[in-house]
């Protein structure tokens, strides 16, 4: 482990503090996170892959093939743990963590919500300007929120303007609406610096569509800002940074940058 850490480019580190913080990433995840080209990034996961420094798994898929997904190596996993001052990880249980995620029901999930905030920082590194100030995972939702409310993520984005901060919801359509809008109910419970506007990042406008005739039915509650936006339909629109956002009442679409923040202007104590 000594060796490698002579041989570890700024790059490399970058990668295992993402992977440590958001458990895997795919093949193109990584390429649009810091590589920028696919041949780039492919030799250099798979020299990285080679040195246990990172794994990888797929699942069989007809026709084609899977994108790899990417996690911690036993090597990788170490000089995280080392890092810290922590035990360092035996190899087998790094190994065992890998294959529960390989086998995780929660898998495809975790890959839609890390996907969305890396289109927000492929985004930004194409545009001068825009930046996502923070992203957190879930577990650093679950200590900013207590039980209130679990949120699949958090993020701060500006955009040559103020920053917005919000919380994710990834939908996949596998909940009923009911219990989709009912997790609001919690967003209305946090305190007033934690009022974010609460962003569900549905798979298909047809989802979308029915979420706010719902929505209009049960109400949203007071202080909870509700904005919807269609996998489908942003991926011709920018992504989730462009003008993709439906906020409950508003017909017309507005770009991630132009959600209200709290207070209204972009003032609120999101920086703590």
């Amino acid at each position: 482990m000594a060796a490698e850490l002579g041989r570890l480019t700024p790059r490399d580190r970058h990668l295992l503090d993402l992977l440590d913080q958001h458990r895997t990433f795919t093949t193109d995840q990584l390429v649009d996170l810091a590589f920028g080209s696919v041949g780039r990034a492919r030799n250099r996961l798979n020299t990285l892959h080679d040195r246990d420094i990172l794994d990888r798994f797929r699942h069989y898929q007809r026709p084609g093939s899977q994108s790899w997904r990417w996690t911690l190596g036993p090597v990788g996993a170490a000089l995280i743990s080392a890092g810290r001052g922590d035990a360092l990880p035996r190899p087998a249980v790094v190994r065992d963590a890998t294959a529960r995620l390989a086998m995780s029901p929660m898998l495809a999930h975790l890959v839609t919500v890390n996907g969305f905030f890396v289109a927000l920082t492929a985004h930004a590194r194409a545009h001068p300007g825009a930046r996502l100030v923070r992203w957190w995972n879930e577990a650093r939702c679950r200590e900013a929120c207590g039980n209130l409310v679990r949120p699949d993520g958090h993020g701060v984005w500006a955009d040559n303007g103020p920053a917005v901060p919000f919380w994710v919801e990834a939908d996949l359509g596998t909940e009923t609406l009911g219990r989709v809008v009912g997790k609001l109910t919690g967003y209305a419970a946090l305190p007033p610096r934690r009022a974010y506007p609460v962003l569900f990042w549905l798979p298909t406008a047809a989802r979308e569509a029915n979420l706010h005739t719902h929505l209009r039915r049960a109400g949203v509650p007071d202080g909870v800002t509700v904005a919807t936006a269609a996998t489908d339909h942003a991926a011709a629109s920018g992504g989730p940074a462009g003008p993709v956002w439906r906020t409950v009442g508003h017909p017309d679409r507005v770009s991630l940058a132009e959600l209200p923040a709290p207070g209204g202007d972009g003032g609120a104590p999101w920086d703590e």
